[in-house]
């Protein structure tokens, strides 16, 4: 069992000891300190709150309502709801912050406490220490009586957020309906199993729910992998639906089957999406160093520039703000369209690739198959603790200084037909090594090959 604290916020597995898990007291520790913060900077008395749909999520909705009440803070609660969702209602109700209780892919006995600023996104690095320093402190003031917060029930917010995606101008409602689509969800028993259907029915789009109830007993392991995905693969497989739709219990990841039940790849969803928006706009887009060259490839293509960021949705939307990007995301089916929000949003990434979809006249395999064709690989060398991995990466980054060389998150080296890109963990003594090539067999060697490099010099 496990609790992890880092500066997004909290996470752990439910029961046990204080301390150790996720339990009660933490929660309610963690949430005084982010209340506390808020409190630091702004008079506003107004905090969003929504959950997926995990057995412990209506226990920790009770513990973070009381806690923030208890702070003299009126609680505003989409209740089931999704992460982009209440990343939107932060703005909308013009609220000075938010947390999300889900820990996104992670199996069902985990859960967290996810943090946002007053713009709806999540909070910086420097303010989630001092949020983290806050949970620890035994400085924090409560409200007297008199001065307790209320609590007040938000019960569109789903509704609401899918009428501002299918509000966008490069959303097109009617030639989605004319298409006649069907496709097959898979959203866990999670709240994109009623989140998906609502979308899907006002775009007019026919579809079979594998997991319709949103009771939070995930199937199978949520993480939106091949390796996860074979019920609804079967179900696509058999040749009556136009795609498969897949999100993670909090729908802000999302992948995609192809008809004839083939793997769209994650790392291809951003890619399928940037291939609709720059053909009506050219301009910037952004994605995580980590993730597929494919995307510069095809911007790049159509006359637009890209940039890569260091990982992590915070450094993502860090740098699309510098570059005034149209789309950004990352290769794990995130999709960031800065016109509607600064957040990883499924259902927008959905509309947009049904809109495409429908204009382009192809299927699913066929745009796949019309985009750069590369394959990832993932390794890792584990290290003695104590030795000098940031002298190690700077000596490989020493070797290939010749090369397109990036520095702003571990070492990058970019080929022209491939990268790979190290970084050292922030919790282990390891460097892991992302490589990507023209096939799987490609990055594999080329993993096989820096692994070989960095343990010359161990």
């Amino acid at each position: 069992m496990t609790l992890i604290k880092s500066i997004s916020g909290i996470r752990g597995t439910i029961g046990g000891a204080p301390g150790d898990n996720l339990t009660p007291i933490d929660a309610v520790k963690f949430a005084a300190g982010y209340g506390s913060w808020l409190k630091t900077r702004t008079s506003n008395p107004t905090v969003v709150i929504g959950r997926d749909a995990r057995p412990s999520g209506p226990m920790l909705e009770q513990l973070v309502i009381s806690t923030l009440q208890g702070l003299g803070f009126d609680v505003i609660n989409a209740g089931l709801s999704t992460t982009p969702t209440v990343e939107m209602l932060v703005p909308r109700y013009t609220a000075a912050g938010g947390i999300i209780l889900t820990a996104s892919h992670n199996p069902e006995q985990w859960n967290a406490l996810k943090l946002l600023n007053e713009k709806g996104e999540f909070v910086s690095g420097d303010d989630g220490a001092e949020i983290l320093r806050l949970a620890e402190s035994t400085d924090l003031d409560f409200a007297e009586v008199g001065d307790l917060g209320t609590l007040t029930a938000c019960e569109d917010g789903m509704d609401w957020h899918i009428d501002q995606v299918l509000a966008l101008p490069s959303v097109d409602v009617a030639a989605v309906q004319a298409a006649g689509f069907k496709v097959a969800i898979d959203a866990v028993h999670s709240s994109g199993s009623v989140a998906i259907p609502m979308l899907l029915d006002k775009l007019g789009v026919a579809y079979h729910n594998l997991y319709p109830e949103p009771h939070g007993r995930f199937p199978h392991n949520p993480e939106p992998l091949e390796q996860h995905l074979g019920a609804i693969i079967d179900e696509v497989s058999n040749g009556s639906y136009d795609l498969g739709i897949v999100v993670d219990p909090d729908v802000d990841r999302l992948a995609f089957i192809d008809e004839k039940g083939g793997m769209f790849g994650e790392e291809y969803t951003l890619v399928v999406v940037a291939d609709y928006l720059l053909s009506l706009t050219p301009g910037h887009v952004v994605s995580n160093m980590s993730s597929s060259k494919a995307l510069r490839d095809l911007a790049e293509s159509k006359g637009s520039t890209y940039s890569p960021s260091a990982v992590g949705e915070v450094n993502v939307v860090n740098e699309m703000k510098a570059k005034h990007a149209v789309l950004g995301g990352e290769g794990n089916g995130g999709i960031i369209l800065p016109e509607l929000h600064y957040g990883r949003d499924a259902l927008v990434g959905i509309a947009l690739a049904l809109t495409h979809l429908a204009k382009s006249g192809k299927t699913m395999s066929e745009l796949r198959a019309s985009y750069p064709q590369y394959y990832m690989a993932k390794q890792k060398i584990e290290l003695t603790p104590g030795l000098d991995v940031d002298g190690i990466l700077s000596t490989m980054a020493g070797h290939y200084s010749e090369e397109e060389l990036s520095t702003i998150d571990g070492v990058k080296i970019t080929w022209s037909d491939r990268w790979v890109h190290l970084r050292k963990s922030n919790t282990e003594p390891i460097i892991r090594i992302y490589t990507e090539a023209p096939s799987t067999e490609e990055a594999t060697r080329l993993g096989e090959r820096f692994m070989k490099e960095i343990e010359e010099l161990v």
